[in-house]
């Protein structure tokens, strides 16, 4: 049994559901939404497409109570972001919302992993592991896979060349302190930069644009469709993959830091093994003296909301 359950019942976590189901990641999904009828409205709109999945699903809405047994919990719950809003504006309405759910879906669900979608999720994430007993290892921000994803993007239209040949991640905050490590970014084996200085001599990569594009995708889009998920829909969904088939994979999600780079309690993205019992560790990668203080800097940034902010 592969039971998945998804606290939030909009379009992001709709959108996990759907999208778990069509591919046959998981073979039971729950949605739990305060708004129980939308949560059942969604549950059978996706149930009714059964007939064209990969495999059965078994797809319900409930309360916490039938979260039992779960595998995953994944976490959509809170107030969507609205145009001209941060991530950060985000945080004492939302950290409210998950302290209400937490010890209830903790209480029917305490062997499951937790994939932490809401934003801003990094400070999500870090309220998670203050006010439950889950295990560590357990709690995973879905962080900068996202982010990741749009720089890939760009960096496949760039060079056009595949996304899988692309191997570059955002780390930090997700949101305005996040940075790409560029000593780090490669297509194949060639750093991008020496990459871009063999297609295209005497015109290097703007990095501050590219990063730029990355922190404002999500803006844009709100201010084109009024929302984002799909993306992260799928970005979500790849972490259920990978949960549930056991393989190491190495994911630029939020987890909590203790001394990394001079970084400690907080919760960013670097580069951390996800495997079938959540977050294996840390991949030490050797960032420049620069990089490390725009992880740090992103770490100031986020301790400044969490210093700001009341959970219990």
């Amino acid at each position: 049994m592969r039971k998945v359950t998804i606290i939030g019942a909009g379009n992001v976590g709709a959108t996990i559901a759907y999208t778990l189901a069509v591919e046959g990641v998981a073979n039971e999904i729950v949605i739990i939404d305060i708004k129980t009828e939308k949560a059942e409205g969604e549950a059978i709109d996706i149930a009714q497409g059964g007939l064209f999945f990969r495999e059965d699903v078994k797809i319900t809405s409930g309360d916490y109570a039938d979260a039992a047994d779960s595998d995953i919990v994944v976490i959509t719950s809170g107030m969507a972001r609205k145009p001209g809003m941060t991530r950060l504006d985000l945080a004492q309405t939302n950290i409210n919302i998950l302290c209400s759910i937490a010890p209830q879906i903790t209480k029917y669900a305490p062997d499951a992993v937790y994939v932490i979608v809401s934003n801003p999720v990094d400070v999500m994430t870090y309220v998670f592991h203050k006010v439950t007993n889950i295990p560590e290892n357990r709690i995973i921000g879905s962080g900068n896979t996202l982010d990741t994803a749009r720089l890939r993007y760009w960096l496949s239209n760039n060079f056009q060349i595949s996304q899988q040949n692309v191997h570059a991640y955002v780390f930090g905050e997700h949101g305005d302190s996040s940075f790409v490590p560029w000593s780090q970014a490669s297509i194949c084996t060639t750093n991008v930069d020496e990459y871009q200085e063999y297609l295209n001599p005497g015109n290097p990569i703007d990095h501050a644009a590219v990063e730029e594009y990355v922190r404002k995708s999500g803006g844009e889009i709100i201010k084109r469709k009024g929302a984002t998920f799909y993306a992260v829909a799928c970005a979500a969904v790849d972490i259920c993959k990978i949960i549930f088939s056991g393989i190491e994979t190495a994911l630029a999600v939020s987890t909590m830091m203790h001394g990394e780079y001079g970084v400690d309690d907080v919760c960013l993205s670097v580069l951390s093994i996800v495997d079938e019992n959540g977050i294996k560790g840390k991949i030490p990668a050797k960032l420049t003296k620069e990089e490390e203080e725009k992880l740090q800097h992103s770490a100031k940034c986020l301790r400044n909301v969490i210093d700001q902010i009341t959970y219990q």
